[in-house]
């Protein structure tokens, strides 16, 4: 047989949702967390993500809301074929971020003029700070590779090049004092603790924080399925049902430095760039969500053993959770 007509398709998730009336804020909740996810609408309450690991958990995270706030909810794996294409809908996605690369663009050039103007803007700096982690957000949704980065990169990096030039001229410098933080210990020790597996950012930062802060003995366990029932000894973190996972608008990583009573202004640092990455919600701004984010995306891509994602993404959180309580006094 050969391969003639055959056409490699791209498979998609369905997001496919209803809620009730009340509470009112529901709908806009779930619209602006389909927002930050990059999914674009398909048809009234249909809405599509490109199919992979994070987008399928990314969707999972958001079902579960949806059904928290007394919706109902299908999530689906699919491929496109009678009406809109797979071209079509890729079209959709670049057109989107487009449309935020635009903004961004027209932001940063407002910011230039503000920028030439004297007395300088004090608000600028931040402002600019600002836009390179909307750049950051942008760029974590555009799928595709929409043709608009490029631009809304170039005037946004232009506008950090003087910023720098003008702190450099004024000789602005910012001391960090040093500081020693010394770790709690939760009473959970020796366990082994059961979580879904292909770890991803919540995951593998939350295994760093147990072996390093809560128990230092711990072994970690990696399944596949949702509804698994832990045997004695074993404790379920980011998993539905967990006993540490999700709660409100918080992480797993958030939740269990809140329940250990960990009391450490570089993990809560670290827990709200994990919560930026994890969530997408932009809730803490945190600049280097971005380099995190990227720097962990490559360990998932380069490792498929759970194991090895954890020890490579360990040596990352040490170096950052020692760079951070540097800059936090006792």
């Amino acid at each position: 047989m050969n391969d003639v007509g055959l056409v490699t398709r791209t498979s998609w998730l369905l997001l496919i949702h209803q809620l009730p009336a009340k509470p009112a804020y529901a709908r806009v909740k779930v619209w602006r967390r389909l927002q930050a996810l990059g999914a674009v609408t398909v048809k009234n309450a249909v809405y599509a993500l490109p199919s992979n690991e994070e987008t399928q958990e990314d969707f999972a995270w958001l079902a579960r809301e949806i059904v928290e706030l007394g919706g109902e909810v299908l999530v689906c794996e699919a491929a496109l074929v009678e009406g809109l294409d797979d071209q079509q809908l890729t079209a959709m996605f670049v057109a989107a971020r487009n449309e935020d690369y635009a903004k961004l663009a027209k932001d940063a050039r407002e910011l230039e003029r503000r920028l030439g103007v004297e007395p300088a803007d004090a608000e600028v700096p931040g402002q600019v700070a600002r836009l390179h982690r909307q750049l950051s957000e942008v760029a974590a949704i555009d799928f595709f590779s929409a043709a608009g980065r490029d631009a809304a990169e170039q005037l946004i990096t232009a506008l950090e090049t003087r910023l720098q030039e003008r702190s450099d001229a004024m000789n602005l410098e910012q001391d960090l004092s040093a500081t020693q933080s010394s770790a709690t210990q939760s009473p959970l020790m020796s366990k082994v603790w059961v979580t879904r597996e292909h770890v991803q950012i919540d995951r593998i930062a939350s295994a760093w924080l147990i072996r390093r802060f809560i128990d230092p003995k711990a072994r970690f366990k990696f399944v596949s399925g949702r509804s698994y029932l832990p045997r004695v000894g074993e404790v379920r973190f980011d998993m539905f049902e967990g006993e540490y996972t999700h709660e409100g608008d918080r992480c797993t990583f958030e939740v269990l430095v809140g329940r250990a009573g960990l009391d450490d202004p570089a993990l809560a640092a670290i827990g709200e760039i994990i919560h930026d990455i994890d969530l997408k919600d932009g809730k803490f701004g945190r600049e280097e969500a971005a380099g995190i984010r990227t720097v962990m995306a490559g360990i998932a891509a380069s490792q498929r053993d759970d194991e090895q994602r954890l020890a490579r993404g360990a040596a990352v959180l040490d170096d950052l959770y020692e760079s951070f309580k540097a800059g936090f006094p006792r």
